[in-house]
């Protein structure tokens, strides 16, 4: 009767391969495919041996079943339920031969720990992919958009009777107190009186601001009107005046607003 090793030599030739082409294919050195062919792998390990045997059958097209004793496709089962469904295929393949290739009832250990890595990579992925899916990034709909409500204007006459558009706080929205802040952007001397109390007499430095408040009424006068940049209530007012003018009595109430004489 024909040994294994010399049908699958017989394989081989028929197909016109020889060893070395095998071995570039396989990757399994040439001594161990002549070793096959002359039945001389007693002195292996046979877990090796069976994988030697496995990779040449496949490679010459023919069922490892007809030419390994005791042969059995490896199961499945326990990849299976570490490999989610859609990642199944090369890395299942891979899991599936480490496997077998460890052997029945040996090298437990490697075997656990094989499954504890791979059970917590996969659950890390699916723990991570279930918290994207659970919480969507949110898309803001026009009907969630908050349009900032429209500031009006009254008209401010100056001391040289220019006419300009100054913001006025809304009647409908009384604010409780006011606040007034200003910013030099040259030295501008400022008196302000708060609640009709004298709180600022003095010059503002270049590049100095200042912020100010008072329950009902804010009056003060500027030295350097065309200098000063004013916030009432956290809006912002355009300049009152020209660089070096002098404005006195500038009022500041919670229901007019801003006033300039």
């Amino acid at each position: 009767m024909e040994s294994v090793g010399a049908r699958l030599k017989r394989l081989r030739l028929e197909k016109g391969l020889s060893l070395e082409e095998v071995h570039k294919k396989t990757k399994v050195h040439i001594n161990i495919l002549k070793a096959i062919e002359e039945d001389s792998l007693i002195n292996f390990n046979p877990i090796y041996m069976k994988g030697f045997l496995k990779i040449y059958c496949k490679f010459l097209g023919v069922s490892p079943r007809d030419y390994i004793p005791d042969y059995q496709e490896p199961d499945n089962s326990l990849a299976k339920l570490l490999v989610p469904e859609h990642r199944r295929g090369p890395l299942l393949k891979t899991v599936s031969v480490g496997l077998v290739s460890l052997g029945k009832g040996r090298n437990l250990k490697i075997i656990f720990v094989l499954l504890a890595v791979f059970s917590l990579f996969f659950g890390l992925n699916k723990f991570r992919h279930s918290r994207n899916k659970a919480s969507p990034k949110q898309k803001t709909s026009s009907s969630q958009i908050s349009y900032p409500a429209k500031t009006k204007t009254s008209a401010v006459t100056t001391t040289k009777g220019q006419t300009s558009q100054v913001p006025a706080i809304a009647s409908k929205e009384i604010p409780s107190v006011i606040r007034l802040g200003a910013y030099a952007r040259e030295d501008c001397w400022i008196l302000l009186k708060a609640d009709g109390r004298v709180v600022f007499q003095n010059i503002l430095k270049k590049g100095r601001s200042e912020n100010w408040q008072a329950d009902q009424k804010i009056e003060f006068s500027l030295g350097n009107a065309g200098v000063v940049d004013l916030e009432v209530n956290g809006k912002r007012m355009p300049v009152l005046g020209r660089r070096g003018q002098v404005i006195k009595n500038i009022v500041i109430t919670k229901e007019e607003g801003l006033r300039v004489p």
